[in-house]
């Protein structure tokens, strides 16, 4: 009989599955090579780069985008006299290092302010063509590097200007922390720019010569290394399926000297979303990459993990082996016996009686085809008694189902929960403290750079305001509240309060006499707070231009990966913005937390500095930073700071590798279970207690019913026999009901 399903491949499924998780357990569960560097270091020193990408691509492209405008400002007022142009430039904007005039036609300088700009890399193809006013990288007579950014002015008399800004492609400038250093590579691996190393000069010995010496060598090798994988294509480059940082990124191991090894990581510059346009700063293939010397991690002798790994496996195998033993012996070795005696009777032979099972739906079955067999020989019609045995069959199939999964829960939940698992005094690495509390330093200057350009941008759009003409005052902030995503609403605000001119959303009331500063928050008891920039309207005294930021633009700047929960809190340690979703105004979640920030914001020394902490409380490890808003720009008065924190359960260490590997291992072991044992259940057991019914009935005198089988396998081959039966049953009673009737006993006539 082919057999296309049944008892025996679940079984042997069962029997497979376990050794195989045996075997993974020995290797998981044993001794592994443990890494030189933790690979929760190498993921925090690609986070970094990511950072540093983050904030010279944005700084680049804003600069970029400054210029355009103002430009396009320009042009719209009329033709502008070249010193007015250059000096209304660095008033709004202090970030370039060097600013340039000229005449088109001639190449004549009209004007020029701060660093002199060589004007003999400009040919026609900078000029002309698709790639026309495109930012360049230019090499000074010094050998720094200069992006040039151009914008066409038009002059008088239909004449054309070139108006020139060069700025440096230096490292961001960003808190380093100890030991860091960062470079800027362009393509090919070259260095453009770095930071964080030590001045050779300031160094007191020549061992930290050498190391100096050491390190910059890594650097470079390591930058031509990053420059080649960021050759790659940004999505063939990543894992499939993951997303993760738009451009190219990972981690590299480098030398090591005096017990540390040179770690790096780099990252491409690339446009935060694609689908929101190309960025200049992606196109002109620059890489970030930052690179911290780490202590080698210390290996520990674990030669008993060996035999930890080979018990558990045995101590798996050996219930696996009770769970299939049990398995056989109640479900498997009745079931065929079933099929056997049933086949029997279908053909006839009703000699020997039914070997009937001691308990359960094999039970039942039997002693039903055990009275069947009397019937069929003539021993019911002659007595009329019951052969089946007195007393009922309790239990079933069921039984040993749940007791192979007690068996296999035995292990499956002390490896889960009881194996490897970690505390409040599991060791931490202090370079995740230490770059905890650099990254979140990093992103509070990011956001304080954001709101200082909004203020900026505020500026710049004021000096173009005509406020006797509320129909242009009008459009010029639609255009600008259209090229500002940063803004929710734009309007002018007039010496008593009132709106002169909006665009955008409903404005919220700024008053001009209670709080000078230029950035404030409101809306408390909102669902929302409320942050305005504003900038004076020059000429016009009391008059203000305010521009709302939209909360989303903050909390998308504090999106990071790697850096848990990130928060922007006022001097209150009140959430004005956050990563994930808040409630405006709402208190941080840990005691610890508000602690933390109002360590961050005591002076010390020229100001607050950022701290981080390692806060072990109970079972759970976190670590936690904050960082104030310092650095100059209107936003550095606010005494609002950035604060983040992350279960220490995230990183990559051994510890909680180790936990995690013994998590999967139950895991796999439940899902065992529950596929082995849910297919016996459903192939077998329930069509198993239905024919148990239907053989009783069968047994009882029912001959109408007619039995189907289900599957073609065990059970329903014995389906198949009682339908076999069930026909010579009914065959009989035909046959006897068609015979002539006997003559009764002391009956009759005369």
């Amino acid at each position: 009989m082919p057999l296309l399903g049944g008892i025996r491949p679940p079984i042997a499924l069962l029997c497979v599955l376990i050794l195989a998780l045996a075997g993974l357990t020995a290797k998981v569960l044993g001794p592994n090579a443990e890494p030189v560097v933790p690979k929760a270091v190498l993921s925090s020193q690609q986070y970094f780069a990511q950072d540093g990408a983050i904030a010279l691509r944005a700084s680049i492209d804003e600069r970029v985008t400054d210029l355009e405008r103002t430009a396009t400002a320009l042009n719209s007022d009329g033709p502008a006299d070249p010193e007015r142009v250059l000096s209304d430039l660095s008033k709004a904007y202090q970030k370039w290092t060097g600013t340039t005039v000229l005449d088109l036609e001639s190449g004549k300088v009209l004007a020029a302010r701060g660093e002199r700009i060589p004007l003999a890399w400009l040919d026609k193809d900078v000029l002309t063509g698709d790639r026309a006013l495109t930012p360049r990288m230019v090499r000074l007579e010094t050998g720094d590097v200069r992006l040039m950014t151009m914008a066409v002015l038009d002059g008088k008399q239909g004449a054309q200007q070139l108006l020139i800004a060069s700025n440096s492609l230096s490292v961001p400038p960003i808190n380093l922390g100890p030991f860091r250093s960062m470079a800027v590579v362009a393509r090919g691996g070259e260095i453009l720019a770095t930071a964080g190393f030590e001045q050779s000069e300031a160094l007191n010995s020549d061992a930290e010569r050498k190391e100096l010496t050491f390190l910059q060598k890594q650097m470079t090798r390591l930058s031509d290394q990053a420059a080649e994988e960021t050759e790659q294509n940004p999505i063939s480059a990543r894992e499939p399926g993951s997303r993760g940082y738009p451009g190219v990124s990972g981690t590299l191991l480098g030398g090591d000297y005096n017990g540390r090894v040179a770690t790096a990581g780099y990252a491409s510059l690339a446009a935060s979303d694609p689908d929101d346009g190309e960025s200049v700063a992606a196109g002109l293939g620059l890489t970030v990459v930052a690179m911290l010397p780490v202590v080698q991690q210390q290996t520990l002798a674990e030669d008993n993990r060996q035999l930890f790994g080979l018990l558990a496996a045995g101590a798996l195998v050996l219930l696996g082996l009770l769970a299939v033993g049990v398995l056989w012996m109640t479900v498997q070795r009745p079931l065929l016996g079933l099929f056997l005696e049933s086949r029997r009777l279908a053909r006839g032979d009703l000699i020997r009686p039914v070997t009937v099972p001691r308990w359960g739906e094999a039970a039942r079955i039997g002693s039903a085809l055990e009275h069947i067999r009397g019937q069929l020989s003539g021993a019911s019609s002659a007595d009329g008694a019951d052969t089946r045995p007195a007393g009922r069959f309790r239990g079933g199939a069921r039984g040993p189902l749940a007791l192979t999964a007690v068996l296999l829960l035995l292990w499956c939940v002390p490896v889960g929960f009881l194996l490897n698992r970690t505390d409040g005094t599991v060791s931490i690495p202090a370079v995740m403290v230490n770059d905890q509390r650099d990254r979140t330093d990093l992103v509070a200057d990011r956001a304080r750079r954001a709101l200082n350009e909004a203020q900026a941008d505020l500026v710049s759009t004021s000096r173009l305001l005509d406020t006797d003409d509320p129909a242009a005052t009008e459009t010029l902030l639609t255009n600008a509240l259209r090229e500002h995503t940063r803004y929710q609403a734009l309007y002018v605000v007039g010496k008593d309060g009132e709106v002169v001119a909006r665009a955008g959303g409903d404005p919220h009331p700024w008053s001009t006499g209670k709080d000078p500063s230029l950035v404030r928050v409101s809306g408390k008891g909102e669902k929302k707070p409320v942050v305005q920039a504003g900038a004076p309207v020059p000429e016009h005294e009391g008059m203000t231009l305010v521009g709302e930021v939209r909360v989303e633009f903050l909390n998308s700047l504090l999106k990071r990966p790697g850096l848990g929960e990130v928060r922007i809190v006022n001097t209150e340690a009140r959430t004005l913005a956050a990563s994930d979703g808040f409630l405006a105004f709402e208190g941080l979640p840990n005691d610890v937390l508000p602690d933390l920030v109002r360590a961050a914001n005591v002076q010390v020394g020229a100001g607050p500095v950022e701290n981080g902490l390692l806060v072990r409380d109970g079972g759970a490890v976190t670590v936690a930073a904050a960082a104030p808003f310092t650095g100059g720009g209107v936003a550095s008065d606010l005494g609002w700071t950035v604060v983040s924190w992350q279960n220490a359960a995230q990183f990559e260490i051994t510890a909680y590798e180790r936990e995690d590997r013994s998590v999967l291992a139950s895991l796999l072991g439940l899902a065992l279970i529950v596929v082995c044992l849910g297919w016996i259940h459903l192939v077998v057991v329930r069509p198993l207690r239905a024919l148990a019914a239907g053989a009783e009935k069968l047994a009882d005198g029912d001959l109408k019913t007619v039995h189907y089988p289900r599957y073609q396998d065990e059970v329903g081959a014995v389906v198949r026999s009682l339908e076999l039966i069930r026909q010579q049953l009914q065959t009989r009673r035909q046959t006897q009901a068609r015979r002539p009737a006997e003559p009764r006993p002391d009956t009759g006539g005369r």
